[in-house]
């Protein structure tokens, strides 16, 4: 799916081709054999990524038996991308100062945060076993202060994009370069906070804020058109001064252009709206009708996880066992920021560096 996108002005000026002239995009890197195939090795690592991401998710639910397990399937992908090819950040240490900040508002997605923070090494795998079990740094809705890796937490829906507005106002005031993303499901779209944190960053023409809206259509109430229709989205967004990008959230490769778009925007806070599947790349959980908390039966963890298998072999690819997570290449000479150390760019790959 090809990316969408509208430029919409920044908060300091009216005329958005002015600040575009001011901030011009990066040029395309040359088209040779070279830099394709790096791409193409890019995006298999980010789809094995997003297989071990998946797979832990339902390792986890089976622990429970049920929770929200095809919100995890459907931002998988997102995560891989956000966690292996986006983020500046230090697994060992995640309370480093110059970090990008990732914040899950969608405090219930937290079975698909685990199992991003495991694939990116800031949690050892053996510990997902504890999910949800008593006395657990893994609870089944998130918390920041049990958690590592987990700014914020999450919950009462509406809340993440207020709290990352602040942050960013924060890094900005400390003249840090560390950027802030905020993770936001269609259904946090109803509440009447977050657009008023969204004129807010805005107005204050916060270019290091991203929001990622998880567009899955379905509610605890049901279908997102009938509890309380917010389309078109990005239309909306735009209205309130935002630069938009609406993709296939379950394309990675059509994520990761879309990100390479927005490490270039500047003069505005920016969003990407990511049309995502509950239940993605398990079919015997997509085609569930009640699909919002699941309950799964116990012989059918493993159907899950063979369909899963199946679909990644499906791509070329081979699905590896549980606890095994390849590490990304670190950056390469030469592509330090100032004020960082090379070692913040662990989860960026050398073609985008």
């Amino acid at each position: 799916m090809t990316p969408t996108t509208s430029r919409s002005a920044p908060a300091q000026s009216p005329n958005p081709q002015e600040n575009l002239q001011e901030n011009p995009q990066k040029p395309a890197p040359p088209d040779d054999a070279h830099t394709r195939a790096a791409r193409t090795e890019r995006i298999r690592t980010l789809q094995d990524s997003a297989y071990r991401i998946r797979r832990h998710a339902l390792d986890m639910g089976e622990i429970q038996g049920q929770g929200y397990i095809g919100q995890a399937l459907g931002v998988a992908d997102i995560l891989a991308v956000v966690y292996k090819d986006v983020l500046n950040y230090l697994p060992d240490n995640p309370e480093w100062p110059k970090r990008d900040r990732f914040l899950l508002s969608i405090g219930h997605y937290a079975i698909a945060l685990y199992a991003a923070l495991a694939e990116a090494g800031v949690l050892d795998t053996a510990e997902l076993d504890t999910y949800g079990a008593d006395g657990s740094r893994l609870p089944m809705s998130g918390m920041a202060s049990y958690t590592p890796g987990m700014e914020i937490s999450g919950g009462s829906l509406g809340h993440g994009l207020g709290i990352a507005t602040g942050m960013a106002l924060g890094l900005r005031h400390q003249g840090s370069r560390a950027h802030v993303y905020n993770l936001l499901s269609d259904g946090e779209l109803d509440e009447g906070s977050t657009w008023e944190a969204a004129l807010a960053c805005a107005h204050h023409g916060l270019d290091n804020v991203t929001a990622i809206v998880d567009v899955n259509a379905l509610q605890a109430d049901g279908p997102t058109r009938g509890v309380l229709r917010t389309e078109p989205v990005t239309d909306k967004w735009a209205a309130f001064g935002w630069h938009t990008i609406r993709v296939d959230g379950n394309d990675i490769e059509a994520l990761v252009s879309a990100f390479d778009e927005l490490r270039a925007h500047r003069g505005s806070p920016a969003v990407l709206v990511c049309d995502t599947r509950i239940g993605r790349g398990v079919p015997l959980l997509e085609t569930r009708e009640r699909a919002h908390f699941m309950r799964v039966e116990p012989d059918e963890w493993q159907i899950a996880r063979d369909e899963l298998a199946q679909g990644h072999k499906a791509r070329g690819r081979n699905p590896e066992p549980r606890g095994a997570r390849a590490h990304a290449p670190a950056a390469p000479a030469g592509s330090t920021e100032a004020g960082r150390s090379p070692q913040s760019h662990p989860h960026r790959t050398g073609d985008d560096a």
